[in-house]
């Protein structure tokens, strides 16, 4: 009963870190998955991490622990909000083309969060899905989280990392290297988009007997569509890229939580 008193507390506080990863993380966060798979995911991943090393770990049994607790979450949280964040860009990408393109006022629902999501940016996020499922990037989001404790152990110094603004400062530029990368992404069609604008102001202006709104809108379809189909062989190069960029945001993450092992 002493070993079990000891450990338990332990196993929760690696529970807390796992579950809060799986709730944000990409993939598994998805909400056409069960909660129950989540939770039954989670317990056993955090049971083997507990197997493996969390058993000679003593935590306080006061008050402190609720702050362990909030602290182990926010780990998971912050892990799986990089992942998160560079898989936004691409619906962000997707709603700079939307609002060129004209399909901004066609909204479709967001498999992954339930709320309403461009129809490009859908469209390129389950082409990245599908992708990353392809190269085997969930187990590499497994892999971090496992290997997290390496970094950043269940007694380590995050609130005192906090204080000194780093943490801040990282999720601050993780934010805009985001917004950059999608406007790097989306970049190509909204410019051949806009220089189709040009062309149809001059035609208003040279030739006022046609309607350049009738003509404008199936005109900017048609090209950004035939430019989306063009450039698809390259998104997967491209995704590549980002994928890469979010595995090296997550290292840095945990190098700045914690310390290389």
């Amino acid at each position: 009963m002493e070993t079990w008193l000891q450990n338990f507390p332990v196993f929760l506080l690696i529970f807390c870190r796992i579950s809060a990863f799986f709730v944000v993380v990409p993939v598994f966060s998805t909400r056409s998955i069960p909660a129950t798979f989540k939770i039954g995911l989670s317990f056993f991943v955090a049971l083997v991490i507990f197997s493996s090393g969390g058993t000679g770990i003593a935590v306080p049994q006061d008050l402190t622990y609720i702050l362990l607790i909030a602290r182990e979450a926010l780990i998971g949280l912050l892990l799986g909000f990089i992942a998160y964040l560079m898989f936004m860009a691409i619906q962000t990408a997707g709603s700079f083309i939307d609002i060129q393109i004209g399909f901004g006022i066609a909204n479709v629902i967001d498999p992954m969060t339930g709320t309403s999501a461009p129809v490009i940016g859908n469209f390129k996020y389950l082409i990245a899905t599908l992708l990353f499922l392809s190269m085997n990037g969930h187990h590499y989001l497994l892999d971090a989280i496992v290997y997290s404790y390496k970094w950043v152990p269940i007694d380590n110094n995050l609130l005192l990392k906090m204080i000194d603004g780093s943490l801040s400062e990282f999720l601050v530029r993780s934010f805009a290297q985001s917004f950059m990368l999608a406007f790097q992404m989306s970049a190509p069609l909204v410019t051949a988009l806009f220089l189709t604008d040009i062309g149809l102001a001059f035609l208003a202006r040279t030739a006022p007997q046609y309607n350049v709104f009738v003509i404008g809108v199936p005109l900017k379809i048609i090209v950004g569509l035939a430019l989306l189909l063009l450039l698809m062989p390259g998104l997967a190069l491209l995704f590549q890229n980002l994928f890469d960029i979010m595995f090296e945001s997550m290292h840095n993450l945990l190098g700045l939580m914690g310390k290389s092992p």
